[in-house]
Parts: structure tokens; C-alpha cells; sequence
């Protein structure tokens, strides 16, 4: 018997039934306990096998269902994904991507409230920072990025992606 396949009630519903008053031929508690405990260990073990219960969107919970994803950690995730090929591979010039990096590492700061310097997206960018800034002002005349002034340090401005870039990525990792 698959396990899975019944709801709680029905799951419940079994075990009264090895509890029933002995009939005619019918086993000794002993053997009826025994016969529980294996019950409930097959039970266990097809529970084990059965996908977990994850939250949906509407807060509800279901067994193979679509999860309620969160973007920001599906674009860490995936940021610290393409950092590791380049640890594996030992080879940093082999997967050069610093526009898609950049949007990731905005994203997900973004995300999270934070703000970051222009020379923190360079770096996170993983390439020369000359090569960063060239990709930054692609991405800022293609309206995916902004830049802001530090009001506090004249020295150092911000980066943001655009509502278009968010909404952009948003749809993205939506349809991952």
C-alpha cells in the first residue's frame, strides 16, 4: 500500500482497525501491536520516499508542488554557481560574463536593501575594473542601471539596476 496516495483521515482510519475487539481466530494483542508497529514503519518509509511538502504562493502547502521561490536567492545561488566553475576549472578567463554578472550581484543587493558602490560592482563584476565600467555604462545606456551620487562622499557613487531591469530579471528567475 502506498502510503502517499492517502489523506491524514484515511491514514488515521487504519489503525482503529487493528485495534477492533478480537473475533473468532483473531490474533492476540501481542501480535496485533507487532502488527501496528510494522504498519506504522511502512507507513514511515513511504513518507520518507514521498516528495516534502513545500509553501506555495498562496501560503498553503503541497506535495510536488512548485515552491515559493525567492528571486534574490535564486540569482545568489546562481552568482555563487558561476564562481565556482572558475574555482574548478582554475581559470578565471574561461566564463566571461560581466554584464550578467553585474546584473546578478544588483539584483540580489537590490533585493536585500543594500546599496553598491560603483567599485563593488566592478569587482563583483570578475574582471578588470576598466573592463567592469565599460560593461556598466553599456547596461546604464541600455537602461538597466543607474548611477547615484554618496551625498557623504563625493568620491564614490552608487549603482542600482532600473525598475525595467528588475522587473526584467524578476520575470526571469519567475520563469526558471
Amino acid at each position: 500500500m502506498n502510503w502517499t496516495d492517502r489523506n491524514p483521515a484515511a491514514l488515521a482510519g487504519a489503525a482503529p482497525q487493528i485495534w477492533k475487539e478480537p473475533v473468532e481466530g483473531a490474533q492476540p494483542v501481542n501480535q496485533r501491536l507487532r502488527t501496528l508497529a510494522q504498519s506504522l514503519l511502512n507507513a514511515a518509509i513511504e513518507l520518507e520516499k514521498a516528495p516534502p511538502a513545500v509553501p506555495l504562493d498562496d501560503g498553503a502547502t503541497g506535495i510536488g508542488a512548485r515552491p515559493k521561490s525567492d528571486p534574490a536567492e535564486q540569482a545568489q545561488q546562481l552568482y555563487r554557481e558561476r564562481r565556482r566553475r572558475i574555482e574548478a576549472f582554475g581559470d578565471d578567463t574561461l566564463f566571461g560574463e560581466p554584464a550578467w554578472d553585474i546584473l546578478l550581484d544588483l539584483f540580489v543587493a537590490g533585493e536585500r536593501g543594500k546599496r553598491v558602490a560603483v567599485t563593488s560592482a566592478c569587482i563583483g563584476s570578475g574582471v578588470p575594473s576598466t573592463t567592469a565600467l565599460r560593461w556598466l555604462n553599456v547596461l546604464e545606456v541600455r537602461g538597466m542601471v543607474e548611477r547615484e551620487d554618496d551625498n557623504h562622499d563625493a568620491r564614490r557613487s552608487f549603482v542600482r539596476l532600473t525598475a525595467k531591469a528588475r522587473a526584467m530579471m524578476l520575470d526571469y528567475f519567475a520563469n526558471l
